[in-house]
């Protein structure tokens, strides 16, 4: 079969990284072709390549045998190329409707904007995710797996014969997942090619044909997903054998660290209790929109509650505010790292160095000698890829910037720390890097709440699982006594009985 898009030779440098060496990719028509590879392996930058974002230094661009120079974003998108990118691209105070016609907006013979057909255009294609989303409301007041399902039917509806999906499931769990499967089979029969870039592994038995494997900028393989594993793929990844995925060691518990008992806010949850012990892994899961995310904010002082109590080691603690919890020990790794976890102008030095000044500092004085050794022993054990610690957080790709966020909070010693989504968008190789370390304070008597949307992840990691749905604690469930379907019964509220 003739190639649709060829990309050949394909190279790009920033000051001090050398992105991408000489790449080739190639796509056919009506493929799914997954590009998998480590953070900062290049994966990203070959997309922006293609999509007109970057320039590159060298290579060529053949689409249907035509030598192809993007000049920008535009002219890529009229040759037939949309893009989902990793990082979420909408403007928060448009609704949805417009953000998705954005500067494509049906219009009537007066010139106006036709608003009846931009919300039927609209409500045609989020029909496709059975997610009750409106038109017209606005981006700002939905979170990040709605967004995301925002910017998958703004693609779609550039009926591009080219589509990017840049980790497309990274915010979406459960049937959201199903139904973006359902999309993309729908899409490759109607001859769309889609090329598709996930940390998840296990999804691109579900869609793609081929898989091509980059690491350090370097293209290592392109084979047919019957040719290779999920083991052979991650050797590729990584450079060397990975033993476990899911590394586990039974830690013993010290008695109670916190206690939520009541937690009430309205229209998010309702009597919320739960404890964790000292040297616990305690997993939360449900399905997006249930509540998780927003009950870890409540604990932590980001929303105010209604009502509910918190104990720490036994005691009652206020905490009326994000001030209160970091003094009383506890730390937060949000879901949500460009708005709420990181300065995005500043270093990676200066982000990691935030919530510690106090401690390396003496008068007003700060010792930057102990304080640059203790950030770089950190960064390097999470295994943030930076050619600098003064590089720019901006410029680091997502992956890193979420490695970056980590490292923050590592590097105080906090007695619960509350980790919302700590593995998405980060590659595998670091992701068992992450789960040694979420053990290691543990094993130092930190309680640690994980909120995953990977049901293996939970399963694995966690020493003990509470489900929500709809802002109720629906299961529980010890290590190694839960099967994902019992989960996801829970997670859909639906009891052992009535199963």
């Amino acid at each position: 079969m003739a190639a649709l898009l060829r990309m050949e030779g394909i190279t790009k440098s920033f000051p001090g990284v050398q992105a991408l060496k000489s790449v080739d990719f190639e796509l056919e028509a009506g493929e799914v072709h997954a590009l998998v590879g480590e953070n900062g392996a290049g994966k990203s930058t070959l997309m922006k390549i293609l999509a007109g974002v970057y320039q590159a230094n060298g290579g060529t661009i053949h689409l249907k045998d035509s030598v192809v120079v993007p000049s920008g974003p535009r002219s890529m998108i009229e040759a037939g190329v949309g893009v989902i990118y990793q990082e979420l691209n909408l403007i928060p105070h448009l609704t949805l409707a417009e953000n998705v016609f954005l500067g494509r907006e049906p219009l009537l013979p007066t010139g106006r904007i036709n608003w009846r057909k931009m919300a039927q255009e609209f409500e045609a294609l989020i029909e496709l995710f059975d997610v009750p989303l409106k038109p017209f409301t606005r981006v700002s007041s939905i979170g990040p797996a709605y967004q995301q399902v925002v910017e998958i039917v703004k693609a779609l509806s550039l009926n591009a014969e080219i589509l990017v999906m840049d980790e497309p499931t990274a915010a979406l769990t459960g049937h959201e997942v199903n139904r973006l499967f359902e999309v993309i089979k729908k899409l490759r029969d109607k001859g769309v090619s889609i090329i598709y870039i996930s940390h998840r592994l296990e999804e691109i038995w579900r869609v793609a044909n081929r898989v091509t494997v980059l690491r350090d900028g370097q293209k290592i393989s392109t084979l047919p997903l019957k040719d290779v594993t999920i083991r052979s793929i991650i050797k590729d990844m990584v450079g060397r054998d990975l033993e476990d995925q899911y590394p586990k060691e039974k830690i013993d518990t010290q008695g109670e660290a916190l206690r939520v008992e009541g937690l009430f806010k309205q229209d998010i949850c309702k009597e919320i209790s739960f404890n964790v012990e000292k040297g616990e892994i305690l997993g939360i899961s449900g399905l997006v929109g249930a509540g998780r995310t927003e009950i870890a904010q409540l604990i932590f002082g980001y929303r105010k509650k209604d009502a509910g109590r918190i104990f720490l080691h036994g005691k009652e603690i206020r905490i009326e505010g994000t001030w209160d919890a970091v003094r009383h020990g506890f730390a937060l790794i949000p879901e949500e790292r460009k708005e709420q976890g990181l300065v995005l102008g500043q270093s990676v030095f200066d982000n990691v160095a935030l919530p510690v000044l106090n401690s390396f500092s003496r008068l007003g004085v700060i010792n930057y000698p102990k304080l640059n050794a203790v950030i770089r022993k950190i960064i390097e054990s999470i295994g943030v890829r930076t050619p600098s610690v003064r590089q720019i957080v901006r410029n680091l790709s997502g992956g890193n910037q979420q490695k970056v966020v980590l490292s923050k909070w590592f590097i105080r010693k906090a007695h619960i720390y509350i980790f919302d989504e700590p593995t998405r968008g980060i590659d595998v190789g670091a992701k068992v890097e992450i789960y040694k370390l979420m053990q290691e304070l543990a094993r130092k008597g930190a309680a640690i709440i994980m909120i995953s949307s990977e049901l293996p992840e939970i399963m694995n990691i966690s020493d003990r699982i509470i489900v929500i749905h709809r802002g109720r604690i629906t299961g529980e469930f010890h290590h190694g006594q839960a099967s994902e379907e019992e989960i996801m019964h829970a997670a859909f509220g639906v009891t052992q009985d009535a199963s």
